[in-house]
């Protein structure tokens, strides 16, 4: 048996839930997945998974032997490092993670273009807004837009990410539009988190305006608060780049211009910058280039209220 195969493919069932969803993930048929699965279990001389018609768990011994695999398939990778760092030419697999919306309105396409300059590199792309442990979940590279960063990564600052106040049309004519931050106390803000209050930060003049916001939903992607936002739902803040388009459109309308949202950096986070592979760096290069090249992701000057 290829141990370090049946470690990988045991990894990746409990990654994707499922025996089907790992062949899927690993281009095998689900009974080569099986097989592995019985294999890797023959040679521990004991059960690893409990498995149901309805989802897959852990045994206690398949907690014990989690670890391992994680370290058994990660040494093959620092392995496989050192044999492709003599060769300069990017390839192999990548996994990056991003949010979905930065994923949707712009990181797509520039990997379009990326994997079009480097034919032997392919992108395996994870979306969600979770924070997530790279090592366990064998995450290359990690784009995540926030201030706030974990000290154990390695970060990298590409740009920054603006953002605007937006309502509907039909919102404000219902509600009335706030001509303050204070204001949005009274109306139904939709805001980014995973519960209780949210707090929105503004500049103007130099002086810095905080606001306690709430409202009739909450959700941790902003492109679920977007289209609750376009139905007239409420007012959200929203990234610049989700609704430029929109704002162009007139399907939505910016709201207090003159004060400024926090600014949020766009960080690459990755776990190390030793026997980084070719792809890795030509993909982390290749990002940093493009923005540094759009304005549309660069600090922007500070604004005045107009009196």
């Amino acid at each position: 048996m290829d141990r370090l195969t049946a470690a990988q493919v045991f990894l990746e069932v409990l990654e994707r839930g499922s025996q089907t969803a790992a062949a899927e993930a690993l281009g095998m048929s689900r009974a080569m997945v099986s097989r592995y699965l019985a294999a890797l279990e023959e040679w521990a001389g004991v059960r690893l998974l409990h498995r149901s018609t309805r989802r897959l768990s852990l045994t206690v011994a398949g907690e014990q032997m989690l670890p391992q695999c994680r370290e058994m398939v990660a040494l093959a990778e620092r392995m496989q490092a050192v044999g492709q760092a003599a060769d300069s030419t990017p390839r192999g697999t990548l996994r990056v993670t991003c949010s979905q919306s930065f994923a949707q309105a712009w990181l797509v396409h520039a990997l379009q273009a990326f994997t079009g300059r480097y034919p032997q590199v392919r992108v395996d792309l994870l979306v969600g807004s979770e924070a997530v442990n790279l090592v366990e979940a064998r995450i290359d590279l990690a784009l995540r837009i926030t201030n706030q960063l974990d000290a154990n990564l390695i970060a990298r600052r590409l740009g920054v990410c603006r953002s605007v106040v937006c309502a509907s049309p039909e919102y404000l004519q219902r509600y009335g539009t706030p001509v303050h931050p204070q204001d949005l106390v009274r109306h139904n803000c939709l805001a980014y988190a995973y519960f209780g209050r949210s707090q929105w930060e503004f500049e103007c003049d130099g002086e810095q305006h905080v606001v306690a916001v709430s409202g009739s939903l909450a959700a941790n992607e902003s492109m679920v608060l977007l289209e609750a936002t376009l139905a007239g739902g409420g007012i959200s803040l929203q990234p610049l780049f989700s609704v430029e388009s929109l704002l162009r459109a007139g399907r939505l309308v910016q709201l207090l211009p003159e004060y400024q949202p926090v600014e949020l950096d766009i960080h690459a986070l990755y776990g190390s910058r030793r026997q980084m592979l070719p792809a890795m760096r030509a993909l982390l290069d290749f990002i940093a280039e493009r923005l540094a090249g759009e304005a549309h992701w660069q600090p922007r000057e500070r604004s005045t209220r107009r009196i």
